[in-house]
Order: structure tokens, then sequence, then C-alpha cells
């Protein structure tokens, strides 16, 4: 059974990405990863705010709040408790490229085109295969419209594509007005890869103190349907590799994700909940599923359920909207069903 798959230029021996996690904060770990069979990884975020240093204050918390992607696991501002730093951050990545053969992806995270384009040419420079931009931006500013929303992530994908050579994700918010467009935007500025979608973590209110608390959240497969979707939606219509993320725990999950058109499924929760031994385990029941109706590659079912290739395309718009609403059953006696 052929199970590769390229993505970003990158061919990886099966589909299953370890996400931007803790699994990747020390050499060590990320040796792990390969050794667990990982065909890449993503190594977990290096803030903005790290290579800034700039305060945070209490709005940040309600708006950015550390739990802003899936490997935080503590609030700031305690910044010098968190990862490592820029410099030893960019180091990791060059001991890790000397010692696994696997791709290692950068990451970077911010809001604003800001100091961290240096490091996007400092994380090339040590030898990252790809860079991954997690753009986690809330606009609360109501003088701020969609157009200018959109155009910090087209500013920042335009300033890093202008300074690396190596390819450019982004993982996408699913929150914009007009997802289809920004998609084809981000592509007029060279982009490499979308990433759908980035959890927002949202803080929780502690009635007892009186204070904002980080409330973390593993994800489901439940989280799966948003980016499934969307990918779905975008195959075939844009130039650039689509990557889904949330959700991904079960060879199901990537199993769907193959088929809506995605290159390549990324996971942390179920690797932290679970084990690296999951990696192996979902290829193998992926495998398996794959050689009882007689696929002979992934790359074969890659789009297969696509919005352009499935027999009713309205299903991923509006015309399911009714259905989906219609499928409630109620029991008589009182019990859902």
């Amino acid at each position: 059974m052929d199970t590769r798959t390229d993505y970003m230029g990158l061919e990886l021996k099966h589909p299953v990405v370890p996400s931007a996690s803790p699994l990747s904060r020390s050499l060590d770990s990320i040796k792990r990863l390969e050794d667990a069979e990982a065909p890449a990884v993503v190594m977990y975020s290096l803030f903005e705010e790290q290579i800034t240093h700039e305060s945070h204050q209490l709005d940040h918390f309600l708006s950015y709040g550390a739990e802003s992607y899936n490997e935080a696991t503590t609030y700031f501002p305690d910044l010098s408790n968190y990862n490592i730093g820029p410099d030893e951050y960019v180091n990791l990545i060059a001991k890790a490229r000397q010692a696994v053969d696997i791709p290692i992806i950068g990451s970077l995270n911010g809001a604003s085109v800001g100091g961290w384009i240096d490091y996007a040419k400092k994380i090339e420079q040590a030898g990252a295969h790809a860079l991954e931009l997690n753009v986690y931006h809330i606009p609360t500013n109501m003088h701020i419209s969609s157009i200018q929303v959109e155009q910090i992530y087209l500013d920042i994908l335009e300033a890093v594509k202008s300074n690396v050579s190596i390819p450019v994700a982004m993982k996408l918010s699913p929150f914009f007005s007009a997802t289809a467009n920004m998609a084809r935007m981000l592509c007029e500025k060279r982009v490499d890869a979308l990433v759908l979608f980035n959890r927002f973590y949202q803080p929780d209110f502690d009635l007892e103190n009186l204070e904002v608390v980080p409330h973390l959240v593993l994800s489901d497969s439940n989280e799966l349907r948003l980016p499934l979707r969307w990918v779905a939606i975008l195959y075939g219509r844009i130039p650039a590799d689509l990557a889904i993320t949330s959700g991904v725990h079960t060879y199901e999950d990537v199993l769907k994700g193959m088929m809506a058109g995605a290159k390549v499924t990324m996971m942390a929760s179920e690797l932290l909940h679970h084990g690296l031994h999951r990696i192996k385990e979902i290829v193998a029941d992926m495998v398996k599923w794959m050689e009882e109706r007689e696929y002979e590659s992934v790359r074969q079912m890659q789009g297969s359920m696509s919005q352009m290739n499935v027999a009713q395309p309205a299903a991923f718009e509006r015309a399911n909207y009714m259905k989906t609403l219609q499928s409630w059953k109620h029991d008589p006696t009182g019990i859902l069903i």
C-alpha cells in the first residue's frame, strides 16, 4: 500500500503529521517522534511576544490568551517560564535538522509583521524544510474593518515570502467573512499551503476569585467537520496545498481528510492524550481500511469527496442546512433519538 503524500514539495511517507505541541520542545522528543514514525514534525510555535518582549495586560487574556494554539498549556505574561527563547528555538531546529531524517517545519505565532521576519530567516538558515505562520489575531478594535484584518494576514505573508525561500504555510482562523476569497488572495501572495483551522482557546471566569483564568480543552473528532468542509470546498480551486488540523484523532478522521482533499492531517491532542504509539496504530488501521476497499494509494483518494467531485456539491453549502435540521427526530415518549 502506497501511503505517501506530498506537502509543500516535501514527500512524506504518510499523511499523519504531529502539529505544533509540547512534543517538539526538546531534541529527545523530536527523536521520539521520528521513532514513532512521524513523517514530519511541526515545531511548537515561537511567539511574536517572545521576540519583541512586549508586555501583556488583562485585555490580552481576553483577546489573545496563551491558549491561542494547540500546544499551549499555560497563560502569559511570564514569558521566562514559557518555552525556550528565540535563539534557543533556532538552535533546536538546527540540532533537529542534523539529528533526524524527517522534515522539520518551523512555526511562528503572531499578529503583526514585527521582528519575527528576522526569525523567519533564521529558522530557514537553521535548516527548517518549511515554515508555518500561525497568525492569531482577534479584532477587538471597533474601528478595524474586515478588509484591514485580511490585510494583516496578507502583509505578514508577503513580508515572510520576500525574505525566505523555503515553503510557507499559513494557519487560518475559521472566522473570515469570505473564506474562499481570503484563500484566493493568500494564493496570489504565493502561500504554499493553508492549514485549516486555528483553534481559538477561550478564557473562563473564576466566580470565586473574580479572575480571568485559562481553560484548556483538547479537541475531539467533532471539531473535524468545519475544516473538513472547507478543505472539500477549496480543493481544486486554489493552487496551495491544504492541511487539516483540529479534530484529527482516528484513522477515519485521516481518511475523511484525504477524501476532502487534504495533503496531510495534523494532530496534537490525540498524541498528547494517548501517546505517540497512536501514529503507527492510525496508519495501520488506515491501510487496513484501504486494502479492504482495494485502494492502491493515498493519492488515489485525495479529493475524491471534494465539492468538485461529489454528485451533490450543494451539500457543502446552504442546501445542506435544511436537510441537517430535518434529520433531527423526536420520540413521542420524550426521549431524543
